[in-house]
């Protein structure tokens, strides 16, 4: 839990040495992070506030803000797990969340997932488990969820 009564340090992305790619990598400059746990404290970092996404940490006397550059989004679906319910998405920042395909949606040859305010990309790996869920008949993405069908739409 969070301190609020300490004060604040921000910042600003154009600060950060640390940027994350298209594809949900991590980069420190141009050397990618190989350290496991690294990225995965990394990614469990990652929230949201007006000012857009950063990295929060709690530190003795402050809670530190680094708001940190990424390619395309800075959420990725990196597991998805099959329920009685349904299937759930495991994001990178570990978070689950419970699949709409009805948000689902084609860009660049990436599956995204539109969930409120936030643009989740699908990692390969998901892409592979979700790939016995998915028809492409007729040129058309559709998932197949519960016996239902959704066809996915293609956007620019």
């Amino acid at each position: 839990m969070v301190d609020e009564s300490k004060p604040v340090m921000a910042v600003p992305k154009e600060k950060a040495v640390f940027r994350l790619d298209k594809n949900g990598i991590w980069y420190n400059g141009n050397e990618k992070f190989t350290n496991k746990k690294i990225i995965h404290y990394f990614h469990s970092m990652i929230k949201k506030d007006k000012d857009g996404y950063f990295l929060g940490q709690e530190h003795k006397d402050y809670i530190e803000k680094v708001y940190f550059p990424y390619e395309d989004t800075p959420l990725f679906v990196f597991r998805i797990i099959k329920t009685d319910q349904g299937l759930v998405l495991r994001l990178n920042t570990g978070e689950d969340i419970k699949l709409n395909p009805e948000k689902l949606f084609v860009r660049d040859d990436h599956l995204y997932l539109q969930n409120d305010d936030d643009l989740i990309k699908f990692s390969e790996h998901a892409m592979l488990t979700l790939a016995e869920y998915m028809d492409d008949e007729d040129n058309q993405y559709t998932i197949i969820v519960k016996g239902e069908r959704y066809p996915i739409p293609m956007v620019e």
